[in-house]
């Protein structure tokens, strides 16, 4: 029996034909390959109105922990909490990487925790990077197992910051992150698993997310990053 629910496992990327997908694969590239996200939000300029200009938030090392609103149980999303309303990148991480890694089979379906996960996605199709999200969710075969001994899992985001690169992106060309206004963030934290013959178990757990911040706005999901960023 599988004692690991979503394992950060990698999300392929293709090399689409268009303008629009090519700016976007080339943006999650980049992500992906610790060079920033500065090519993702700055060839678009043909495909969105930018947004009113606005200054980033400080690159800091760590924030404050993801607000209670973060562990409230959605409706109808069994226990996957709902996106807090918070406008902080960082904030939203450790928000999100707290969500992805925690579960419950004892009273959530697959289809509940694949909504929920959802609905803390970016609205905007085309930055938004669904597949690599849902990726994380074994499958309804498996769901059904691991339900069957009652799987469950909490967990905690001890850090979070921007990866070394992205800051160092950002600072050469700060205004670049005004279109998309996506920002990278490796989160850091534990996992603790129970089950249903009284065994459990806890590791160390590290993601690199793709988040979007626009001004005035809440901050959503974009993708996850198949590798950690430092």
């Amino acid at each position: 029996m599988p004692k690991r629910l979503l394992p950060l496992s990698g999300h392929g990327i293709g090399r689409p034909a268009n303008r629009r997908i090519l700016a976007v694969a080339i943006g999650l590239a980049c992500l992906l390959a610790i060079a920033g996200t500065t090519a993702y939000v700055t060839g678009r300029g043909e495909q969105q109105r930018p947004s009113p200009a606005s200054p980033p938030p400080p690159a800091s090392s760590d924030s404050s922990a993801p607000s209670q609103d973060a562990q409230e149980p959605g409706t109808g999303t069994g226990s996957v909490p709902r996106p807090p309303r918070i406008s902080d990148p960082v904030a939203f991480g450790k928000a999100a990487a707290v969500m992805l890694w925690s579960y419950d089979t004892r009273d959530t379906s697959h289809e509940q925790q694949l909504a929920g996960m959802e609905a803390w996605m970016t609205e905007e199709s085309e930055y938004s990077d669904w597949p690599s999200v849902s990726a994380q969710v074994p499958d309804p075969v498996l769901w059904s197992r691991m339900a069957d001994q009652r799987q469950h899992a909490t967990a905690s985001a001890s850090e979070g910051h921007y990866p070394s690169a992205f800051k160092q992106a950002l600072a050469e060309d700060p205004s670049a992150i005004t279109e998309a206004y996506i920002y990278a963030v490796t989160v850091t934290g534990k996992q603790r698993i129970g089950w249903a013959d009284g065994g459990s178990g806890a590791e160390d757990r590290s993601v690199t997310l793709a988040v979007q911040c626009r001004p005035s706005q809440d901050c959503s999901l974009v993708a996850i990053a198949p590798r950690v960023a430092p």
